[in-house]
């Protein structure tokens, strides 16, 4: 069976992560497994270059293949923005209530059918001796006026989907791993692991 350390110390993620890739034989270990693994600092501009900082790091702390992903809330009305700063939207104490309060209060005045925005991902795969690969998912939807759902994490509960009428905090997980970002990019990663 494949190690695989996936680089994040959110349970929500890795319990995303872990859901698909212990369904393909693969033996997924989180940054809890490394108490001593250093905090790598997200100071990269774009997605891709903050998942290879990620991946290139905890694999070469732990001497494991990695698996490190960066995503984010892309605004169209915001430029682009929350970003790759979409964990600290808020500031560096941020929460998922603070960062949701600050998205809101920066849409206020943005009108229904203008509130476009994406989830993007980009995940970095770290093997021994071979070049790190990236993996790539996007979704698209509406930042509603108030959240929506209990379930999900981060931006879910004001995010949209027009075609399942509802919000990602609103679908069933295993409905939010086949269409989410995340599900998008981690779906290449094991039809690249199974193709080896």
């Amino acid at each position: 069976m494949m190690e695989l350390v996936v680089a994040t110390r959110n349970a929500g993620k890795l319990k995303e992560i872990r859901r698909l890739l212990e369904s393909q034989g693969v033996n997924v270990l989180g940054l809890d497994n490394f108490p001593d693994a250093p905090e790598v600092e997200e100071d990269g501009d774009t997605f891709t270059a903050n998942a290879a900082k990620k991946a290139e790091t905890i694999a070469r702390v732990t001497g494991l293949s990695c698996l490190a992903d960066d995503s984010g809330l892309v605004v169209t009305s915001l430029q682009g923005r929350p970003g790759v700063h979409s964990a600290r939207f808020s500031g560096v104490d941020a929460d998922d209530h603070s960062n949701n309060c600050k998205l809101l209060d920066e849409m206020t005045l943005v009108p229904g059918q203008q509130r476009q925005a994406a989830f993007c991902c980009v995940m970095a795969l770290c093997l021994p001796n071979e070049p790190t690969r990236f993996f790539e998912g996007k979704v698209e939807g509406l930042i509603l006026q108030q959240q929506r759902g209990a379930g999900g994490f981060g931006y879910d509960p004001l995010f949209w989907l027009s075609e399942f009428n509802c919000t990602m905090a609103e679908l069933p997980i295993d409905t939010k791993n086949r269409i989410s970002h995340r599900g998008q990019a981690l779906r290449q990663v094991i039809d690249y692991l199974t193709s080896r």
